[in-house]
This record gives structure tokens, sequence and C-alpha cells, in this order.
């Protein structure tokens, strides 16, 4: 199945048939990722009188409870009452789930301090004003261990604030990124990053989502992307999510 788009008066096809999976898979255990020091991903089967959930168990069906840590158990797309009193919440913040998206590969820069960060300048590099209203950045050095990992007391790197602030003057809504967070894992809970991006202290981008914990395999390479958002219908501030790519063929 193709679908054509139009972008700064330039068609594209995507092959709908072929699709790029850039979520993580939700595993129990120590083989998935975790942050925050979060309780790991957990199913039980729900046990009521006589019945039991679990094939195994007897019962004649799977029917699971599942402990889910949105934020920090795997693939999470967040809205702005993430950090906000008011409620808002990510099934009333999503609407629209296709957009052209920019995917660009970053190595974080080192400070005196030791922490790892994304700069402005770095980005604006590759990301120019009006370009897309989605970003995908991917994280180097990049391998499949990011599917695993437990970042717990270990000070990934993060976004410098004016770095998202370029983001969000170049008219980017929807920022996806491979680290459990956009900021420092402790920064005394300034979060400088997610309300430079939600500009949270003057007209708040309530439309506007973060997306954390992806992997982006190294055979997808930087460039311009359909990208196809999806979560689940969650009333509260953020929800799992399956971020999928499809490549782009330039029509003449």
């Amino acid at each position: 199945m193709l679908a054509t788009i139009e972008h700064q008066g330039q068609l594209y096809r995507a092959n709908l048939a072929d699709p790029l999976d850039i979520s993580l898979p939700l595993r129990e255990g120590l083989e998935s990722v975790n942050c925050f020091y979060a309780p790991l991903f957990e199913t039980q089967p729900v046990v009521a009188g006589d019945f039991v959930g679990s094939t195994r168990r007897g019962g004649p069906v799977k029917i699971m409870n599942i402990r889910l840590t949105t934020h920090c158990n795997g693939t999470h797309t967040e809205c702005v009452g993430h950090i906000t009193k008011e409620k808002y919440t990510i099934n009333e913040t999503l609407k629209n789930f296709h957009y052209l998206a920019f995917l660009t590969s970053v190595y974080p820069q080192r400070l005196a301090n030791g922490d790892r960060v994304i700069g402005r300048k770095q980005l604006a590099v590759a990301l120019k004003p009006g370009q897309t209203s989605a970003l995908i950045i991917r994280t180097l050095p990049n391998d499949d261990r990011k599917m695993k990992v437990n970042y717990s007391g270990s000070n990934p790197p993060y976004l410098d604030a004016d770095a998202v602030q370029y983001i969000v003057d170049c008219g980017v809504k929807h920022l996806l990124i491979d680290l459990p967070s956009v900021d420092r894992e402790e920064d005394e809970g300034r979060l400088a990053a997610h309300k430079t991006f939600w500009n949270f202290s003057g007209e708040r981008r309530t439309k506007s989502t973060i997306t954390e914990l992806i992997y982006v395999d190294n055979a997808i390479p930087d460039g311009l992307y359909l990208l196809n958002l999806q979560i689940a219908s969650f009333e509260i501030d953020v929800s799992p999510s399956k971020p999928v790519l499809y490549r782009l063929a330039q029509q003449r």
C-alpha cells in the first residue's frame, strides 16, 4: 500500500507495507529498559474465586494484570500534563497520528562536570526552521543494548534547554528521543527542557508531545520519514506508545 505526501511543494511516496518500528518491546524481568528506580514491568494472572487467568495454571484463557510505570518502563508519549497542576491528558492532546519527521543522529557533548548534553549548535547543523513538525533524535554511540539497559543512577545524556528552545523555534511539535528523559536524571525538579518545550511560563503548547525511550536501529539512516505515532486512549498525562517510521521516496 502506497501513500503520497506533499511537503513544502514536493511530493513523496511512502510504502505502508514496509514499517520501521522504533518502539521498545515491553518484556518482564531484566531484559527490558528501566529508569528512575521504578519497579520492573510485570504481569500476573487475574484470580477471582476458582478462576485463574492463566492457561498454564489450568485456566481456560489468559487474563493478566499489568504493572507498568509508563514513564520508566518503555517507549511512552507524554503531554504537558506531565508537569502541570491542571489536568491535560495524552488522549485529549494527540488527535493526529501521522507526521513528517526528521531523524538526526547526535553525539552528546561531555561537559566539565561529566554530564553528556545535546546542545543547540549540534541540532542547528541538521535541523532547519520549518523543516518538519516532528523531530527524532538518535544518540550516539548506538546499539541494541539500549533495548534492555537500566538507566537508574547512571546520569544519562539529556538536552540543554537552549537546544530545546531551538527545536521549538524550528516549529517542532512532537519530539522523540532514545533517552529516559529530555532532562537531567537529577535536576532538583527544575525540568528546564520539559518546561521550555511546552513553554511552561507562557502560552503553553498543549498540543505538543514528547516521546522518550525509543530505539532507532543503525540500519535506519538519518533523513525525512513519515511517522505514525500511536498511543493507547489513556486519560492521563502519558501512554505507552508505538512510533513507526516509513521511508519516503521523492516523486519527480
